[in-house]
């Protein structure tokens, strides 16, 4: 994620569902182009399109961009590295929440098995 001290640098993001490109573009400090080709470049970042092939993103999908925007310009990756930086980090995310999920599962099961004995 991106560092407090990046954070501080950008405004902050108001709290609605839908955002258009431009109004992302102004809440991360790039330009609407960069964001369009971001997309082809990063398959995390898939926003909504509808009527026209407008685009809408989601809270996410700014942080995301916040999250590549500071990856890039600040800790200079180039856009492979950032690319892997950003699948590493998915994976470690995917990762630590099957643990817990297993966790949570084993706990339930004790419980269960607590009760049958009981029973």
């Amino acid at each position: 994620m991106l560092e407090p001290s990046n954070n501080s640098e950008l405004p902050t993001i108001p709290g609605k569902r839908y955002f258009t490109i431009g109004e992302v573009s102004n809440l991360c400090a790039v330009k609407p182009h960069v964001l369009r080709y971001w997309e082809q470049e990063f398959s995390q970042l898939k926003p909504l399109k509808r009527r026209g092939n407008r685009r809408y993103y989601q809270r996410q999908d700014v942080i995301l961009i916040r999250q590549i925007r500071g990856l890039l310009y600040e800790q200079g990756f180039t856009i492979g590295g950032a690319r892997q930086r950003l699948i590493s980090e998915d994976a470690k995310d995917d990762s630590n929440q099957s643990q817990q999920i297993i966790k949570q599962m084993r706990v339930e099961l004790d419980e269960v098995l607590d009760i049958l004995r009981r029973s």
